[in-house]
């Protein structure tokens, strides 16, 4: 079983990553999260918007509507510019991106048909009648919604420049081929900012973006030996961008984009003055000039995140067994502790009510400081097996000297050396480990 097959199994088995509509026989590339898989997710938001929101006095948050006004997108230049070259076989006629395909069709060896454009953009309709006059798009990028709201920003939060506006959210793209797991799906999620700075400091803040998401990879345990740095050249950069650097990652099936940084200048800003009529420019409090702030925009997709981080936590190892000077294999994710879905697990050595009556009470106090789980069947090897499984960094386990000496002993996922720790204090104790 090759990494990408284990961790799609693992994912699936252990309630990280579920295929979506399956007992409808599934739908094309479309995958749920499941319980672990949305405490994963919303751990890598929740920490993504804390370090590049709440803790920075230069970036402000919105949360904006999945369907906008169909102006901002002939604005933006998705209605004509959003596409990718498609070809179909002449054969069996699937369809498959051009810079993707080969020579051959890959699903029956026809030759294909000359390529042409596909828009991406996922149509809609509002009201009750499917008329032209009716129609809409659902977004396909979080940025237009930071470029329509800059001014009402700017007015009430009166900002100065640089700064930035940040978003999360659901975006929707209508791929020719999604694939690879949760790798390109046609609905995900992005995380990114517009930062709006003068012309002439541009290149200063792409330096610093570029470093900032270095580190933001760092923080989420991925090796920068998998990571790569691509310029993107001229021609091949998207219609608004001056400057792009894709940073890719060794994925089990190649090298690919995960996140993206680009200098998109005042293209969108002056684009959406022109269309709506509405000033968009920024006074500069000293001297009252005013112009159009540029922009740098990092990207980083949150599905991608999960996915990088699922392959860069998951490990085979030998460990050792209740018998001396034996070994097993073990499963084990090595999320970094702040992203597991799990933060500790609660395990009653044995069933019984004066075990239980002191386990159940300290697994309902530790859940109001953490995510926890509580474990009671089978062995404690196997339970020990399970938390290193689905990636929990510290289990609890309760046994029958905890009574006398009111201490428990504390497993530690990726050492696995355990340590008697007393019950008061307890939850403090494991707090200051998993930050």
């Amino acid at each position: 079983m090759d990494r990408m097959e284990a961790i799609t199994d693992l994912a699936k088995r252990r309630g990280f990553v579920f295929p979506g509509s399956d007992i409808y026989g599934g739908l094309a590339n479309s995958w749920d999260y499941g319980p672990l898989g949305t405490e994963l997710k919303k751990n890598i938001k929740d920490e993504w918007w804390k370090r590049f929101v709440r803790e920075r006095t230069d970036m402000v948050g919105i949360d904006a509507a999945l369907i906008m006004n169909p102006k901002v997108w002939e604005a933006s230049g998705h209605v004509k510019q959003f596409a990718d070259p498609l070809v179909e076989c002449t054969k069996c006629h699937e369809r498959f991106r051009a810079d993707q395909a080969g020579e051959k069709c890959p699903s029956c060896g026809g030759a294909f048909g000359p390529a042409r454009q596909f828009n991406l953009m996922f149509k809609t309709f509002l009201g009750s009648t499917e008329e032209a006059k009716n129609q809409a798009y659902l977004r396909g990028e979080l940025a237009q919604a930071m470029f329509v709201d800059f001014p009402a920003v700017l007015q009430s939060m009166r900002r100065r420049l640089p700064f930035g506006i940040a978003s999360q959210g659901r975006v929707f793209r209508n791929e020719i081929t999604p694939g690879n797991f949760i790798f390109r799906t046609r609905e995900f999620d992005l995380m990114e900012f517009e930062y709006f700075c003068v012309a002439s400091e541009w290149e200063k803040h792409f330096e610093y973006w570029l470093s900032e998401m270095k580190a933001w990879l760092a923080h989420c345990g991925v090796d920068a030996k998998n990571l790569h740095f691509h310029e993107i050249e001229d021609g091949e950069r998207a219609h608004y961008s001056k400057r792009t650097v894709d940073i890719e990652y060794e994925y089990p099936f190649g090298r690919k984009e995960l996140y993206g940084l680009a200098y998109r200048t005042d293209f969108d800003l002056k684009n959406h003055m022109e269309s709506s009529g509405r000033d968009m420019r920024y006074a500069d409090h000293e001297t009252g000039e005013r112009s159009v702030p540029h922009v740098v925009e990092p990207t980083f997709g949150l599905d991608r995140t999960v996915l990088v981080s699922l392959l860069e936590a998951y490990r085979e190892e030998q460990a050792p067994t209740a018998e001396e000077g034996e070994t097993d294999a073990r499963i084990v994710m090595k999320f970094p502790k702040w992203m597991a879905p799990y933060k500790v697990a609660v395990l009653p050595l044995s069933k019984k009510k004066e075990i239980t009556d002191i386990a159940e009470p300290l697994y309902a106090e530790l859940r109001k400081a953490m995510m926890c789980d509580y474990d009671e069947t089978q062995s404690i090897g196997k339970r020990y097996r399970r938390q290193d499984e689905i990636g929990t960094p510290y289990c609890v386990t309760v046994d029958f000297d905890t009574a006398k000496d009111g201490c428990v002993t504390v497993r530690d996922r990726d050492s696995m050396a355990q340590e008697r720790v007393k019950i008061a204090g307890l939850a403090e104790y494991l707090t200051e480990k998993i930050k």
